[in-house]
């Protein structure tokens, strides 16, 4: 609501950190907890709102990205990290390795893996520019009908011809916090190798999660699994990159393949 205060932490205070546990996500789309995961990949967040102090007392600004494995049993809420971040605003730090080593030091208690945090200057993130998805645009493929919730089998692919490799991507993906119903908007790339799927098709199918509640993480394997499934690629490679909140982005990635994706940081973020 306009006006209403919210409570910011002015002092160090990693109990903020709340876990989620990422099996709940995934037994909903078949994937029991005894299952060795169909994929490789990680959670690749940007925190842009970062700031402490040294130990003058003078503040610090920098821009970290923190890395979350895939095969970690959690990982963490964003709101929870937003506020835990905050509260590193009026906290001394020596030196940025102090500083490096608290943040991936609390992650790795709530997350149980080896999370990584890294730090970049104001100057040095801004040479890492903009850049646009790989590949051919799906955005203007005709439609017939819009679900109104992900369904796999409106994927389709052709069984008899010749195996391609493709890069394809949209930039109309939405979907909504199951915590506060608020949009969460994605640029999704898709990469492939295996029979042509139907564009058309994946364009539906990406588009039915316009009102389809499950956070970043559990969307973008639903998608790999349901495009596996369905599709039967030989290898296949799903990245999205989702617009900031709280000064946060999160960018989810998964694949059969073990080499991660190429830096990509798109017009929107």
């Amino acid at each position: 609501m306009l006006g209403r205060s919210v409570d910011y932490p002015d002092c160090y205070a990693p109990e903020l950190l709340q876990a989620i546990d990422r099996r709940e996500g995934r037994r909903v789309i078949g994937l029991s907890d005894h299952d060795t995961l169909p994929f490789v990949g990680a959670d690749d967040w940007t925190c842009y709102e970062l700031s402490w102090l040294d130990e003058s007392g003078k503040p610090r600004v920098a821009i970290g990205e923190l890395h979350i494995p895939c095969n970690s049993p959690r990982t963490v809420e964003s709101k929870s990290l937003k506020l835990y971040l905050n509260s590193l605003n009026e906290h001394r730090f020596a030196t940025h390795e102090m500083l490096t080593k608290t943040v991936e030091t609390d992650l790795r208690e709530v997350c149980s893996a080896e999370v990584t945090f890294s730090l970049y200057s104001v100057e040095a993130y801004t040479k890492k520019g903009l850049a646009n998805p790989r590949g051919v645009s799906l955005d203007e493929q005709r439609m017939q009908r819009v679900e109104s919730e992900p369904k796999p089998d409106i994927l389709s692919c052709a069984d008899e011809a010749e195996t391609v490799e493709e890069e394809l991507y949209s930039h109309l993906f939405k979907s909504r916090c199951p915590v506060t119903n608020q949009p969460d908007w994605a640029s999704i790339s898709i990469s492939y190798r295996g029979k042509p799927i139907d564009h058309a098709s994946l364009l539906g199918y990406l588009v039915s999660y316009r009102h389809h509640q499950a956070f970043h993480e559990q969307c973008l394997e639903q998608i790999f699994i349901d495009i596996q499934r369905r599709c039967l690629p030989e290898s296949l490679t799903v990245l999205a990159r989702f617009t900031r909140r709280g000064g946060l982005d999160i960018n989810p990635w998964r694949s059969t393949e073990k080499m991660a994706p190429g830096f990509i940081r798109q017009g929107r973020q």
